[in-house]
């Protein structure tokens, strides 16, 4: 429990210029996964690599880890709305890396880990251990944000058309061979 608010203290701390300056604000008007907004997204996957990187046995730039973290979905639109030329997946790394070098002086590291974060499915990977932390965090908070929607939709909805739908996308990820 104590790493915990050490984490909190840490981030609060690394955050705030990030936080106060620039448009993040307007990622609480964009929905990521389910209920969570793009900004929640953003915060818990700051949190996660912060926290990650205070119990591994490797040094972490972590002003640079939480920084990153916290722009890594900086794209300013609502991705379920926008109709783009390449899927956003493919497109939003390059987008939220040009608004965060416009509204914030970030460093090649920090551009990394914003650009690098979708990887394996843009297909140069990471550079730095800082954009590997961000990315596996990422992928954390991204299912956990899914499955905790899908959770909500099976108690509140139609559970049976829900569980079918959750037995698909499990089949679909089992490595047949």
């Amino acid at each position: 429990m104590k790493i915990l608010i050490k984490r909190d203290v840490l981030f609060q701390h690394l955050s705030e210029p990030v936080l106060k300056t620039g448009h993040l604000e307007q990622l609480k008007e964009f929905k990521q996964h389910g209920k969570c907004t793009c900004y929640d997204h953003s915060v818990a996957v700051a949190k996660t690599a912060l926290l990650w990187s205070m119990v591994l046995p490797f040094r972490f730039k972590q002003k640079q880890l939480v920084r990153g973290a916290l722009l890594h979905d900086y794209f300013l639109y609502d991705w379920h709305h926008v109709k783009l030329d390449k899927l956003h997946g493919f497109a939003h790394p390059h987008t939220a890396a040009k608004n965060a070098r416009r509204d914030f002086d970030i460093t090649p590291l920090e551009e990394n880990i914003i650009r690098r974060h979708m990887f394996p499915l843009t297909p140069i990977p990471p550079k730095y251990r800082e954009s590997v932390l961000v990315t596996l965090s990422d992928k954390y908070c991204a299912t956990k944000e899914v499955f905790t929607a899908l959770a909500h939709r099976i108690r509140t909805g139609r559970p049976v058309a829900h569980l079918a739908n959750m037995l698909a996308f499990i089949i679909a990820l089992f490595p047949w061979t």
